[in-house]
């Protein structure tokens, strides 16, 4: 039960991740790279600024602007210098690495005995692991709501219609670049919160931890789209969060079957790989059953 409950915990809290992802990579058609790079940005930034007695709250604000940063920096990269976006957000994120080192001084850094998000009073009366998950239910609503509230302000549909047909966007009068920056940063943004977050859930900083992170994000959002099919733009980024447990549950499924825990980044690619083709499998086994179907009733 209460490795069910870690991973429901984990879940919530890596959805910040795949809900960052989806305004670029599905709103935006902007396959961003960057955020392999945020991630561990937003933990080495948030681990370092508590160890130097920040207060979590603080440190964690901190990772979201350094998250925004590495966005607007993608963002200038691909419209200001005209870089292809993959190539941009590669550029950005081997960046990242080097400042990631630059900030800790090191490779990793412990949060012992230092106090985080999940070490308050309250936290600490609950049964083991519920704590990541009172801390990721209240951040993913608050973030869900605030993401599902600005989608539909004028700006909010400026920003879509740019990701539907950037064209048409600019012939309509929308600064398209704007909104493509703009995107960047509040998803990187995102990015660095939800490595803020797991640091501290962990209790460290790893510079290698972002590491597959976009392959987990892409698991949340392509998961949550092959169980619950479709589905309007606001229920997709509630079903971002369910496809977020989902995987979790299903990491936690095949661990328990016997794998080996260093095989995780290979089984999450596996994982990844057979949601992707489901539709399709979906497609040719319907198409088959109606073929099937037609040559018996010629019959």
């Amino acid at each position: 039960m209460n490795l069910v409950v870690s991973a429901i915990g984990q879940g919530l809290l890596w959805a910040l991740l795949g809900l960052g992802l989806y305004l670029t990579f599905r709103i935006l058609n902007f396959a961003d790279m960057t955020v392999e790079g945020t991630f561990p940005l937003g933990a080495a930034t948030a681990v370092t600024a508590i160890t130097h007695g920040v207060s979590p709250i603080m440190a964690t604000l901190l990772a979201f602007g350094v998250g925004v940063l590495a966005g607007l920096i993608t963002g200038l990269l691909y419209t200001k210098g005209k870089i292809p976006s993959l190539l941009a957000g590669i550029l950005v994120m081997t960046a990242a690495y080097s400042i990631n080192l630059r900030i800790m001084g090191k490779s990793n850094i412990s949060l012992l005995g230092q106090k985080t998000l999940f070490s308050g009073k309250f936290l600490q009366g609950l049964p083991q692991y519920f704590d990541s998950v009172i801390v990721g239910m209240i951040i993913i609503l608050v973030i869900t709501l605030a993401l599902i509230f600005v989608l539909q302000t004028q700006w909010g549909q400026a920003f879509i219609a740019t990701g539907d047909n950037d064209q048409m966007a600019k012939s309509l009068g929308i600064k398209t670049d704007s909104m493509v920056i703009m995107g960047l940063m509040i998803s990187n943004g995102l990015v660095g919160v939800c490595g803020a977050l797991i640091a501290q859930s962990n209790g460290y900083a790893d510079i290698n931890m972002g590491i597959g992170t976009i392959v987990i994000a892409l698991a949340s959002i392509i998961i949550g789209e092959v169980i619950f099919g479709e589905l309007t733009l606001n229920q997709r980024l509630i079903a971002v969060t369910l496809g977020s447990i989902v995987y979790r549950l299903l990491l936690l499924a095949v661990l328990q079957l016997g794998f080996n825990a260093n095989d995780l980044n290979l089984l999450s690619s596996l994982v990844l790989a057979i949601c992707m083709m489901l539709p399709q499998l979906e497609k040719h086994l319907r198409l088959k059953t109606t073929l099937l179907k037609g040559v018996r009733h010629y019959d």
